[in-house]
């Protein structure tokens, strides 16, 4: 197994023991033209090269290393199925495939899904047979379609400023899954630390006995049994409460059964609550210590080379102080989200929305599908304590936003999650938002200072765009964006940052703990969120290096970041 690329569980808050991970080598073709299904491919058996999933042809560590514009791809693959195994139903994973994508199971379309970031899945029984077994993969993706959200890809042939490599293709995880005929197809979690209750609601196939049991450190916690067809719901009441915290991800297990059907879960004890102008964790005011992660790698580019480098990830931004992450224009993979979890480490989910034409209202049917989905994958991770499906959405040839996507998606994702705040667009332009923030890379502190110091003296939150949005002066507001501070070895001469970049090491830890402390100092900030945690290619503002090495002693970022808030508790 250790073999296998990204060989561990993909999921491990929906975890069978019956599945098979299908990453590592298999056949590849570009099709530049779109052309081959035309021409064959599907039939034919020569293939030209090979790839390891689930790398993209731009990485290193995919073999191939292309990194021009890819319009479309393809990739096969054999597996072999036993009979014992098509008795059940055997259900075909993708972590994400960038950006279209149909499938095809021993010469038979199986399915086909839209989007670069959500996770999807295919009912492919009827497709097996006894033995071997064929899987086609075709991907087509072209990110200078107005209507194809990209997050960082460059538009251009090269990367440039705070544009990366893009990412064609399969990007995460691939694997089977071996479940019953009746099971268990999916299931929200809804925790209330208050009574030390957890919630359970659960879409079944079939007809049977569902039962629900959690545990803590080994120790029953409570359960639940009910006969459920269609769907269930339920709730445990723990013996025991243990909060989900900041900086302490206390995880209770949970295991599902519905019939011969077991999935292996987790939880965590905590909820969000917007008091005023504090933002609450299981009624704590919790200052928000926030890094722009972007979720990057020099070798996997979309994708990290292994799991230890996304827990690393967490822990150097930890290591400096942060207690949480923008995870910023990208849909990270559900491993990390589990590594967030585990690590109490706060994070707001967003999706990669540049690329896309807001002021086309063609825009809400492009995007609101795959952003149902994500928000559907990630509900019931702890660690997410927000969402954010927009970022910066400028004016593009001249048109402003259509202002009823922005707000339609606000008002499907709040419909679809009631238990955290929704940003409809991050820093610029808000049309209806749970929370206000802005993002600002003034670089000269006392000013930033000057600016910010008018929310607590006269309940002004300084605006970069006031023509277009305007703080009300009441609910939580926060800087998003800030900092930005670049400090490179010098051996790009493309290397990018915002403002003008500090010359020495003095003259930038005298702006970090400036522009830092002006925030922490300030009362009705609830947080903030620096730019960035780590160089990426040209963009080099990060605290760390892209091969993830300190810049700096680590110590000194978290010394200015750790230090207690005016707004905690």
């Amino acid at each position: 197994m250790i073999n296998i690329p990204r060989f561990e569980h993909p999921d491990p808050q929906s975890e069978r023991a019956a599945w098979l991970n299908l990453n590592g080598e298999w056949d590849f073709e570009f099709d530049f033209g779109n052309s081959k299904k035309e021409s064959g491919i599907i039939e034919r058996k020569d293939w030209e090269t090979k790839i390891i999933v689930p790398f993209c042809p731009e990485s290193k560590l995919s073999g191939i290393e292309h990194t021009d514009f890819i319009p479309a791809v393809w990739y096969r693959r054999s597996f072999d199925i036993t009979a014992a195994q098509l008795e059940g139903n055997v259900l075909l994973h993708f972590g994400a495939v960038d950006y279209e994508t149909t499938v095809y199971i021993n010469g038979k379309n199986a399915g086909s899904h839209k989007g670069g970031y959500a996770s999807f899945k295919f009912n492919i029984t009827e497709y097996l047979v006894e033995g071997e077994n064929e899987i086609i993969v075709h991907a087509v993706d072209d990110i200078r379609n107005p209507l194809v959200p990209r997050g960082k890809q460059s538009q251009l042939l090269k990367s440039h400023g705070c544009d990366y490599t893009r990412t064609t293709g399969i990007w995460q995880t691939v694997w089977l899954e071996f479940v019953p005929k009746a099971y268990i197809k999916s299931f929200k979690l809804f925790p209330d630390y208050v009574n030390g209750i957890i919630g359970i609601s659960a879409v079944v196939e079939g007809e049977g006995e569902f039962t629900a049991s959690a545990s803590y450190e080994g120790k029953a916690m409570g359960s639940f049994s009910k006969t459920a067809k269609s769907t269930i719901t339920g709730e445990i009441k723990l013996d025991e409460i243990h909060l989900w915290e900041v900086g302490c991800g206390r995880l209770y297990d949970l295991e599902l059964t519905f019939g011969e059907d077991k999935v292996k879960s987790y939880f965590g004890l905590r909820n969000i609550k917007l008091d005023d102008y504090k933002f609450l964790i299981n009624g704590k005011s919790v200052f928000q210590r926030l890094v722009l992660d972007q979720g990057f790698y020099p070798d996997g580019i979309y994708t990290a080379p292994n799991d230890e480098a996304l827990e690393n990830d967490i822990k150097i931004s930890m290591a400096v102080g942060f207690n949480g992450a923008r995870l910023h224009q990208k849909v990270f993979e559900k491993r990390f989200l589990y590594h967030c979890d585990r690590l109490g480490y706060i994070v707001w989910g967003e999706y990669g929305n540049w690329g896309l034409d807001w002021s086309n209202q063609a825009a809400l049917a492009a995007m609101l599908p795959e952003w149902c989905e994500c928000v559907e994958r990630d509900f019931n991770h702890p660690s997410i304590i927000g969402w954010c499906p927009f970022n910066e959405t400028w004016d593009i040839n001249g048109r402003k936003q259509y202002d009823e996507v922005i707000s339609t998606i606000y008002k499907v994702t709040k419909h679809m999650d009631e238990t955290r705040p929704c940003i409809d667009t991050s820093g610029n332009f808000h049309t209806i938002t749970d929370i206000y923030d802005v993002h600002d890379y003034e670089q000269d502190y006392h000013v930033f200072k000057e600016n910010y110091d008018k929310l607590m003296t006269e309940g002004i939150f300084y605006e970069r765009f006031p023509e277009r949005q305007m703080y009300s002066g009441k609910g939580c507001a926060w800087i998003s964006e800030y900092g930005g501070l670049q400090w490179s070895r010098g051996d790009r001469g493309d290397a990018w940052g915002y403002g003008n970049a500090p010359k020495t090491k003095e003259e930038l830890i005298e702006r970090y703990a400036g522009l830092t402390n002006a925030l922490l100092d300030n009362y009705r900030m609830f947080g903030f969120c620096y730019t960035q945690l780590y160089d990426i290619e040209q963009e080099q503002n990060g605290l760390y290096y892209y091969d993830r090495t300190p810049k700096f002693d680590p110590e000194i970022f978290r010394k200015i970041n750790s230090r207690k808030a005016a707004i905690e508790d």
